[in-house]
């Protein structure tokens, strides 16, 4: 519903902001905070929260960002705005329910007074892109072209010309699906380092006998990990099929069939998961142990938008791929938004991470047969995988209005589309980075040295005894597990006939080749 405010309405002082409290050296909010609070819009808050002191003061307390005096927006909605595009980056999700709170002739109004203005350019701009309509307002004839994103706050995507509004569409993504990623200190460290050159410099360096074989152990170990995530043991076989698929990422569009044609792979055998787009609601939680009602960790979209947004996430996936998007960044915005709406009655998180892989392989981040095991590397990182799931997801519960249904689920009953449109996806990507650094700083260099020792004590074993092939694989693997030496129990069932002497050569091969203490 559009609101009209008394004129200084935005003077407003308030000392608790949605219960954070403001700093002491707070005079007033500013930009987003401000705008969120006057028009009480119903949006999760942004990740930095803005307020502007009556002293000359800046300082970062918590969540929130203290400025100056000097940087006081004057007493209405578009100064608060332009404070907003200026310093805090742009948040789509805030500046559509501000939109929507709006009279469009106020709108238009403000437009004409300063037709030129950049940020009037901006405001026009932003209206018509996320509302898709159109203003009673000539196409603007004067002004600079201006960047709809601020490139030193956040990263952008493909530039392309408004005309009518004189202004650099560089979103990364379509009106339809569009998260935004703050530019951080780690994400830019991260990106000096450049590792896809690194790993390319690491394989370059291996044999390829040895690359293939460490290539096939990820796979493996990635497949399986990734249904451990999800608290599942696969049959045998199944995380096999699963890893062949895998494998294969990165050499088919990813379409909505395609999608389809994957989970049918992972549910095959499971008579009890219906295949296909969700035709009801969905969550990720429990029920409460006494009354059987769902408690939500997560909500899904509506079944009823999954078409259109499904529609628009491809979209902008298409539009990145084009554009060449930084691949990690692209992954992390894909994968994760893909799992935030959640399309499936099952296999959602397995194909989250699958969408990871796809963007790896498609943008030639690591060589062809390469998979990066991010499974393995998320198994060992849990806590913090779901916390990074949780940052966005838990503040969208508090705007999803839903009921109960006889079966345990949830039926939502209000639109929600948006709140699975736009997110900042800050976080997202700062651990996927950490995943992909890990990964090839530590855990790939790990397995081909391992391969390298192992090779290693196979021909020291081959040396000295006359082994079979499957003996000398048990006796490594038993050697691993104890740290370079046999168990009494192994000495005295499957090794009882080697000697006190051949034992102690072997162990001491082991600790010279794999440096175990």
């Amino acid at each position: 519903m559009s609101k009209r405010l008394p004129p200084g309405f935005f003077n407003v002082v308030t000392d608790r902001f949605r219960g954070y409290s403001l700093p002491d050296a707070a005079e007033s909010l500013a930009g987003y905070s401000a705008l969120i609070h006057v028009y009480q819009l119903q949006v999760p808050l942004p990740f930095r929260l803005y307020a502007v002191s009556d002293r000359n003061i800046r300082l970062s307390e918590g969540r929130w960002e203290v400025m100056p005096a000097r940087y006081t927006p004057q007493s209405n909605w578009m100064a608060h705005v332009t404070f907003a595009m200026k310093y805090e980056g742009i948040d789509l999700l805030v500046l559509k329910n501000l939109f929507e709170a709006l009279p469009a002739v106020e709108i238009r109004q403000v437009i004409e007074r300063e037709p030129t203005g950049k940020y009037s350019r901006l405001v026009w701009f932003y209206y018509e892109w996320l509302s898709d309509t159109v203003l009673d307002l000539p196409d603007a004839m004067q002004g600079n072209y201006v960047d709809a994103v601020n490139t030193k706050l956040q990263f952008c995507g493909p530039s392309r010309n408004s005309s009518r509004h004189r202004v650099r569409n560089n979103l990364p993504g379509v009106a339809g699906f569009c998260p935004m990623i703050r530019k951080t200190k780690p994400l830019l460290a991260y990106m000096e380092e450049d590792l896809q050159k690194q790993i390319r410099d690491t394989v370059d360096r291996i044999h390829p006998d040895i690359m293939a074989r460490a290539a096939a152990f990820l796979l493996l170990r990635d497949s399986k990990a990734s249904f451990a995530i999800e608290g599942e043991k696969p049959a045998p076989g199944r995380a096999e099929r699963w890893g062949r698929a895998v494998v294969q990422a990165g050499r088919q569009p990813l379409t909505s069939r395609e999608l389809l044609r994957l989970q049918e792979i992972l549910i095959a055998g499971s008579p009890m998961v219906q295949p296909g787009w969700r035709s009801e609601g969905g969550f990720v939680g429990v029920h409460d142990r006494l009354s059987g009602r769902p408690m939500p960790d997560h909500i899904s979209a509506r079944h009823e938008d999954l078409p259109v947004l499904l529609q628009n996430f491809i979209e902008a996936l298409e539009l990145m791929e084009a554009a060449e998007m930084d691949a990690v960044l692209m992954a992390s915005v894909f994968a994760f938004g893909f799992v935030f709406i959640h399309p499936f009655e099952d296999g959602n998180g397995r194909l989250h991470r699958y969408i990871i892989h796809h963007i790896l392989a498609g943008r030639n981040f690591a060589p062809p047969g390469i998979v990066f095991p991010i499974s393995a590397v998320i198994l060992n990182r849990l806590d913090e995988y779901r916390w990074v799931l949780e940052e966005v997801s838990r503040p969208r519960l508090d705007f999803i209005q839903w009921e109960p249904t006889d079966r345990g689920n949830v039926r939502v009953i209000n639109d929600t589309a948006d709140l699975y449109r736009y997110f900042d996806a800050t976080s997202i990507c700062e651990f996927l980075y950490s995943c992909v650094h890990e990964t090839v700083t530590r855990l790939l260099p790990e397995e081909v040295d391992y391969l390298r020792k192992h090779d290693a004590m196979r021909g020291f074993l081959d040396e000295h005894f006359d082994l079979p092939e499957p003996v000398k694989e048990t006796l490594i693997g038993f050697l691993r597990q104890q740290n370079g030496r046999l168990s009494n129990r192994a000495r005295r069932k499957e090794f009882e006939p080697l000697s006190d002497a051949h034992v102690a050569l072997i162990e001491n091969g082991y600790r010279n080749i794999f440096g175990a203490d």
